[in-house]
């Protein structure tokens, strides 16, 4: 039998790893002996009775057969049958009154400037605290987000509308009544009259319902980890981008004046031209009001909030003071009339009947709600997980793509836009004590009673209020350009993917910069995959049986003609190339010619009984990786630790075929450690089809005890 190792205290410190005192150690350092027979990785999986897990496509629906309940179905995708029976009416009710109400007072504001923002009415925005609310109440799995408007869906929504929209929907009426004209076979030309007319609200309907079959769709086929591909650096450039659109798009409204509305590349340097082109037209009191509003919520933000957050729990309700306030300040002094100040239009009255979108538009707005979808999810997403891990429950990423698929297609039902969250209404329903979704109950209520009774107040509503409102939303976004000094310390490709998605966003389009975000991103995780952590390894010379990379450890010892080479990630045809090249320029295996006779490769005795220090040997060395100088002198063993490599394919198995038998060509073996059970099964399965045969062992120190074994023999 062969001793495996025997260990000594590694160090005499009198604190532990966590930075405890020595009362917090045991009194005697723990030790251990361990002896028994080396072991091959196939007497290992005989032993333990191991059984590879079958793939076969009647084990799959038998399994899924067993599994199956339809109760648990049920209130799966009714998420408000499994939370409701354990609310609290005295624990939790008041709570949820009170984060509804606040959340309220946000949604008439943002509602209102998200709606126009969108290129539709402040009517439709304010439908978005309503209809997709209440799906998600039942449909959702997390308890604290607030559903909603939100800028970055508004601004991709306007590029659609002004993309497809001809008429006006306030030019709508003249559009029916010059085709009843023409049915009555009249034939006075109407100027309004468009060959196929398209509304601004039809096109949003459309987009809405659009977007929830895309979401339905990707929840169909599993594709809730989609999200995963949006990396922080490509969410992060991607929507402080999108807040220089949103920005722009509110100048006109800043300044009072008109401006030319483009479409396609470039579009957003075309209006900030026309906007200093219209800068002596400046309407100076429309620009006066916006920049008091500015200036007001700035201070309320900055530090009236702050102050009295430590007093109250409410939080100061600076937008809807300044809605208000402007709504009347309009009425008073007739901005509109006495002033050409721009107002927010007619808000009727009451809730919109359901209508069905026009379909015929659907395949139009297609490739547009994809974007749309995905980024709605990451963002929903995102959010989501952040109080799920918060307030410890669980949020399921293809229920909640289901939940926004209903969502989309029941608000597209009613006027609404896509839909979407808010970070800050989200974060206020947290703090003010929101513990569920009967929060977005409380606040959909309160919208319901303000469209029922108060929504025609606002239609005199200055648009530079909320432009004003919709700036300084805005300044989150605009502050997470800090975040790009954090990302260029995370790596080049990081920084790389934040400029690149940054700059196509702003100068481009929306969705095409996010389009070339993605592929960046991708690409920058396909280099990374393509080239994984691989290191030469040595052991401890006061504790064998613990390998490190030579390259960090200066102390390690390199194992007398045997090379330890581990591999992390994945070995497939992909990697297989950079896996080959890598490994020869770290054994120098490509510098050891083929075995010619039995003496040429025989190793001194000296060699056999003791092992060298890596820097101390005076044989010819290479470099790894820019690394420490290690042997290239020939080896009889090659070991290749597979702890950390996660899959293998049949040609990544192939390929250690191939490696084997270069290295039986020059008189050495190949042995294989730790791989895991997947990996195990891919390596057997291979050697089915007559690859290999491999030597597999289940841990490094038993392949290195096997190899010493041999060595010395």
């Amino acid at each position: 039998k062969s001793q495996l190792f025997r260990t000594r205290p590694l160090n005499n410190n009198n604190t532990n790893g966590n930075g405890g005192s020595a009362a917090s150690k045991p009194k005697i350092q723990p030790k251990y002996s361990i002896h028994r027979d080396v072991l091959t990785h196939e007497v290992v999986i005989k032993q333990t009775g191991y059984a590879a897990r079958d793939k076969s496509i009647p084990s799959s629906l038998r399994s899924c057969w067993q599994s199956w309940n339809f109760f648990s179905l049920f209130t799966g995708i009714i998420p408000i049958l499994q939370w409701l029976p354990q609310y609290s009416p005295r624990r939790d009710l008041a709570g949820d009154i009170i984060a509804g109400f606040t959340v309220a007072i946000m949604n008439i504001p943002h509602g209102m400037a998200y709606g126009l923002l969108a290129g539709v009415s402040a009517g439709n925005g304010l439908y978005m605290a309503v209809f997709p609310v209440l799906v998600y109440m039942f449909l959702g799995t997390s308890k604290h987000i607030s559903i909603g408007t939100f800028a970055v869906a508004s601004m991709m929504t306007l590029k659609v509308v002004e993309t497809y929209a001809n008429v006006d929907d306030h030019s709508s009426t003249l559009v029916a009544n010059a085709s009843a004209l023409i049915s009555n076979g009249t034939t006075t030309e109407s100027p309004f009259l468009a060959v196929d007319p398209i509304t601004r609200l039809e096109v949003v309907t459309s987009l809405a319902l659009t977007v929830g079959i895309v979401n339905l769709l990707m929840a169909f086929l599993r594709l809730g980890t989609l999200a995963s591909l949006l990396s922080d650096p490509l969410v992060n450039g991607f929507t402080t981008a999108a807040a220089c659109h949103v920005v722009t798009a509110q100048l006109k409204d800043v300044l009072g004046i008109s401006v030319n509305r483009y479409i396609g590349a470039f579009k957003i340097i075309y209006t900030v031209v026309d906007v200093i082109k219209g800068v002596p037209q400046t309407n100076l009191v429309n620009f006066g009001f916006c920049l008091s509003v500015i200036v007001f919520m700035m201070i309320c933000n900055e530090c009236l909030k702050p102050c009295l957050s430590k007093r109250c729990r409410f939080p100061l309700p600076a937008e809807l003071i300044m809605v208000i306030g402007g709504t009347l300040i309009s009425k008073w002094f007739n901005l509109n009339e006495e002033f050409n100040v721009n107002l927010v239009g007619n808000i009727p009255s009451g809730l919109p009947e359901p209508v069905l979108p026009r379909l015929d538009l659907v395949p139009k707005v297609a490739v547009d709600s994809i974007a749309i979808a995905i980024v709605t999810y990451s963002i929903i997403m995102s959010m989501g997980l952040t109080f799920a891990k918060k307030h410890g429950y669980e949020v399921r990423a293809n229920q909640e793509l289901f939940a926004m698929g209903i969502g989309n297609a029941v608000g597209g039902c009613f006027s609404c836009i896509p839909m979407a969250c808010s970070l800050s209404r989200s974060v206020i329903q947290d703090q003010t004590g929101g513990v569920s979704q009967i929060a977005s109950l409380v606040s959909a209520s309160l919208v319901v009673v303000t469209l029922m009774w108060i929504g025609p107040f606002f239609s005199s509503l200055p648009r530079c209020v909320l432009a004003g409102v919709i700036i300084v939303a805005l300044k989150p976004m605009f502050m997470q350009a800090k975040e790009l000094k954090k990302f260029s310390k995370q790596g080049k490709l990081e920084m790389f993917t934040w400029i690149s998605t940054f700059l196509c966003v702003v100068l481009i389009d929306i969705d095409i910069g996010l389009l070339i975000g993605i592929c960046i991103s991708l690409l920058a995780l396909y280099i990374k995959g393509l080239k994984p952590y691989a290191c030469l390894l040595g052991y401890m010379p006061e504790s064998p049986g613990i390998y490190m990379d030579l390259n960090q450890h200066r102390n390690a010892m390199q194992v007398p003609e045997t090379r330890i080479y581990r591999y992390s990630g994945s070995l497939n045809f992909a990697t297989s190339l950079f896996f080959r090249k890598a490994l020869y320029e770290a054994v120098g295996l490509d510098q050891i010619p083929p075995k010619k006779s039995s003496s040429s490769n025989s190793p001194s005795k000296s060699s056999k009984s003791s092992y060298s220090p890596v820097s101390q040997n005076g044989n010819r060395a290479i470099n790894i990786n820019g690394g420490q100088e290690v042997d290239s002198s020939s080896f009889k063993v090659l070991i290749l630790d597979f702890s950390m490599l996660g899959h293998i394919d049949v040609a990544g198995c192939r390929t250690l075929s191939d490696v084997s038998k270069e290295l039986k060509a020059r008189g050495a073996r190949l042995l294989l450690a730790s791989p895991v059970d997947r990996v195990y099964d891919t390596l057997v399965h291979s050697m089915a089809l007559s690859e290999g045969p491999f030597e597999i062992f289940p841990t490094l120190h038993d392949c290195v005890e096997y190899a010493n074994a041999c060595r010395t023999a």
